[in-house]
């Protein structure tokens, strides 16, 4: 149920209450739980219930028919880790080639308000930053720029980056789970500092991607811009 006491807000526990519900509970297909009738049961606004909602949906837990109503999806009982999915040294292996990563940079900082909202912690909290170089038979393919909240990788130092792929720490070191990752991409330029890194003419086309990855709480563990 709902804590009033509890200091997360209360559409994050009614996110939490469904998934958990959808997950000991149903079956991929069935019906989903009217917003009036959750609104009864837990006691919170038809607002907070429909931005839930949108959240369950955004991370694949329900989908909706139109006309017909809103349904449990089948992630509840598909159970994957994502991490192999978006590993790029997984990836790249899986297509014949050797991966390699260069860390050009790791700091720990006090968070901006832009990557304070990305993380979902409060701004002036201290995040990681690393910067990657990653690469395919030698041949650099993609610069990434990954922030991380603190609070959730404390002891992460840059000798255990260089030594292994940083999903394989989440999995192995913190027991992060991804089960979720929303990603924007979009067509762009590659600036001066980025065309010397990866060896491409000033002003060439590139794809740049933005990946905020979520673990098996719906806690932001990542928030990643890559060229």
């Amino acid at each position: 149920m709902i804590n009033r006491q509890d200091k997360r807000p209360i559409y994050d526990q009614l996110v939490e209450i469904l998934r958990n519900k959808i997950e000991t509970e149903m079956q991929p297909n069935d019906r989903m739980l009217s917003e009036r009738k959750i609104c009864d049961e837990y006691g919170v606004s038809r607002t907070t219930v429909r931005l839930a909602m949108a959240d369950l949906e955004h991370m694949g837990y329900i989908y909706k028919r139109h006309g017909k109503g809103t349904f449990v999806s089948a992630l509840n009982q598909q159970s994957q880790n994502l991490m192999d999915s978006y590993s790029f040294t997984d990836h790249m292996k899986s297509q014949g080639k050797t991966p390699t990563t260069k860390v050009l940079s790791f700091e720990i900082l006090e968070s901006t308000n832009y990557f304070a909202e990305k993380l979902g912690i409060t701004p002036g909290d201290k995040m990681i930053k690393i910067v990657r170089l990653r690469l395919a038979d030698d041949i650099p393919m993609m610069l990434e720029r990954t922030y991380l909240p603190f609070t959730e990788f404390t002891g992460l130092t840059e000798e255990k980056v260089v030594e292994r792929p940083l999903y394989e720490i989440f999995k192995d070191d913190y027991n992060e789970i991804i089960k979720v990752a929303d990603e924007e991409f979009s067509a762009g330029i590659v600036s001066d500092k980025e065309s010397k890194l990866l060896d491409v003419p000033v002003d060439s086309a590139c794809l740049k991607l933005l990946r905020t990855t979520y673990n098996d709480n719906n806690i932001v563990i990542e928030f990643t811009l890559s060229v």
